[in-house]
């Protein structure tokens, strides 16, 4: 019988998703997919049901409805800082997920190189493989997530096509400087390569720190494609709406790859959507101030649980450090983490290119009483780990 594709021996089904599934079977608290388990807001819920009743229920434009693109482009002009034109900077996808793949199989070809910081959202991987490229992996060290000058301009010294920049960034919860945005975006220009962006933590991010888009620095517009989505946002990761912003001459590769990819976004979720993409500043200073206090009430109590982290600058994930408990197989601490102490989180592995099983990721993209349940849950953590783990 003829064989499959080489190329899936080389990436697995999603870790990530893998463990909601391990969460659920467990009736476990699930802090490993990032999705919240509260609602949307309230005039966005309202607007779905209204278009629910009405006759958007066909096939909008292909790379999206003229109206959602006029209030993306809207939106975003006003939080990147340049002008999006609609009408041939833009194109709307399936998620981030989609917005991703899609660039990477718009400006490489097989055999191209594309630099990715280590650890990644494990998609990137995937990504690459798909489009046949080769990822050159530039390292980030934990606690802080600081690269190294040298080592990425020797990734940049192999001539690759792009660069994946997730920022904020998922797992880490780093928010790049400007200097480093601005070290990254000079090599960029130096070695002719695009920077394809991930930022659908845009608008998480934790005082002091700031998000810079870098597409709106000097000579990045040409050569950046900004991938994100409202799912993160808005809180409607079911809803799968994303976007590509980048130059008319990249925006016309992309939507090509995108119509033959899933042909476009369904069409009354970005007729509702357009409700969110109206709203005011405050709507984004309450979602800052709200998972601020996500994320200082989940830390305050693995703080006082004893468990070390990394601080999170933005996005809604802490990496913790299990290396105390003597385990040296994090994919095998998560299972058991979910099935016996009823929390389930991300084994860091499925995000380092390196060798590394010391770290797991939490998310915090919940309640304050699901967070307290959790917290209170893993008050068994160290005794039962030491027991399982600890070698006499």
């Amino acid at each position: 019988m003829a064989q499959l594709s080489k190329k899936l021996a080389h990436f697995t089904d999603s870790v990530i998703r893998r463990m909601t599934r391990i969460a659920n079977q467990h009736g476990a608290v699930n802090l490993s997919q990032g999705f919240p388990d509260f609602d949307p807001p309230e005039a966005l819920k309202e607007a779905l049901a209204k278009v629910a009743t009405g006759s958007t229920h066909q096939y909008a434009v292909t790379w999206g409805a003229p109206e959602f693109r006029k209030a993306l482009a809207k939106k975003q002009s006003r939080f990147m800082g340049f002008e999006i034109n609609p009408e041939t900077q833009l194109a709307v996808t399936c998620g981030s997920t989609e917005a991703m793949i899609a660039a990477m199989l718009t400006v490489c070809d097989p055999g191209d190189k594309v630099i990715v910081f280590s650890p990644f959202y494990e998609n990137y991987t995937a990504d690459t493989i798909l489009s046949g490229a080769i990822p050159i992996y530039v390292h980030l060290k934990p606690p802080f997530y600081h690269f190294d000058i040298d080592e990425l301009e020797s990734a940049f010294k192999q001539n690759p096509k792009a660069l994946i920049l997730c920022n904020p960034a998922n797992p880490s919860g780093k928010v790049y400087t400007r200097e480093e945005l601005e070290i990254i975006a000079n090599f960029a220009i130096k070695y002719d390569t695009f920077v394809i962006t991930d930022e659908v933590y845009e608008h998480i991010v934790y005082q002091p720190h700031t998000h810079i888009y870098i597409a709106s620095l000097p000579g990045m517009s040409e050569r950046t494609i900004s991938c994100s989505s409202l799912s993160k946002t808005y809180s409607i990761t079911g809803w799968r709406l994303g976007y590509v912003i980048a130059s008319p001459s990249i925006i016309d590769g992309v939507r090509k790859v995108h119509d033959f990819l899933t042909v476009g976004a369904a069409s009354p979720l970005q007729e509702a959507a357009i409700t969110a993409l109206n709203f005011e500043d405050d709507y984004y200073i309450n979602l800052q101030k709200s998972y601020t206090e996500k994320k200082d009430f989940f830390l305050n109590g693995l703080e006082q649980l004893g468990l070390k982290y990394s601080i999170p600058q933005g996005a809604y994930y802490v990496m913790v450090d299990i290396s105390e408990f003597g385990a040296t197989n994090d994919v095998e601490f998560c299972e058991w983490m979910a099935s016996e102490v009823g929390v389930a989180a991300v084994p860091g592995s499925s995000f380092f290119h390196e060798d590394i099983h010391n770290w797991i990721r939490f998310h915090f993209a919940k309640n304050r009483k699901t967070l307290a349940q959790a917290l209170k849950a893993l008050e068994n953590l160290r005794p039962m780990a030491e027991k399982k783990f600890r070698k006499n």
